[in-house]
């Protein structure tokens, strides 16, 4: 089970699954800013809602001295408990593609992203430029932990996504569905505005110290990078890479 703190987050929850909330706890039981809500909806779904004090907080968790802000706007010492949401089969990310459609849509493929502040950024960026889903690795990634879901602020949510053990079979699985696979590479010649629009595309992206792994990579029909305009800095954040390629192939 979960532990979110960013209100954010908890809503989406609310919005989209509110049998999962198990439970919100607010410190006295005076709620502030977007925990208002929280409370309102949580209530109107049948959800317990529970005054803590500070003397709660610390028999939970053995913890002294106050918390640090939370993601969103969260305030020190509000939460709710909240079930993982089921991945989604492979096949069904793919199911909503109509056959020979144009610009069909955007997925996107992490190749063993391993921060989790990565990944809920790339996942709130996903969900706000309607990426039809994502595919995770499962062995040296980055599970969906409260800290994706809070970084997401609600992505998680929004966005289906399937965890699969071998990520080229994945790909390939969406070949045979008929996407196309685009890699992320800093070496690569072609930069991603001239990547075409006119089709499905599955982007991946890597590792943030590695990249593609090979095998990943050959599996790939193009690639492409974001290409630098400056002199001093020719890389990027993982999260903030993948946000400029899918903008761009959104466009």
């Amino acid at each position: 089970m979960l532990t979110l703190r960013n209100p954010h987050s908890v809503l989406a929850a609310l919005a989209t699954r509110p049998d999962a909330v198990a439970e919100v706890r607010i410190p006295g039981g005076k709620p502030h800013g977007a925990w208002e809500r929280v409370v309102t909806e949580a209530r109107r779904h049948g959800c317990t809602v529970r005054a803590t004090s500070e003397r709660d907080e610390r028999g939970d968790r053995g913890e002294r001295g106050p918390r640090r802000p939370q993601p969103g706007g969260g305030r020190t010492g509000a939460e709710a408990y909240v079930d993982d949401r089921e991945p989604e089969p492979l096949e069904a990310l793919f199911e909503s593609r109509p056959e020979g459609a144009s610009g069909a849509g955007l997925w996107l493929a992490l190749d063993q992203v391993q921060d989790p502040h990565n990944v809920g950024a790339i996942f709130r960026t996903a969900a706000f430029f309607g990426v039809r889903g994502i595919v995770m690795t499962d062995v040296r990634a980055a599970s969906l932990t409260s800290v994706v879901y809070d970084v997401a602020s609600g992505g998680v949510e929004s966005v289906p996504f399937a965890v699969e053990k071998n990520l080229r079979r994945a790909l390939e699985e969406a070949k045979r569905a008929g996407v196309w696979i685009l890699g992320t590479s800093e070496h690569a010649q072609r930069d991603v505005t001239q990547v075409p629009v006119d089709r499905p595309w599955l982007l991946v992206v890597g590792n943030e110290e590695a990249g593609l792994r090979r095998l990943t990579l050959e599996t790939c029909d193009d690639v492409c990078r974001v290409a630098p305009h400056g002199n001093d800095v020719t890389s990027l954040n993982v999260s903030v890479a993948t946000g400029i390629l899918i903008a761009t192939l959104s466009r």
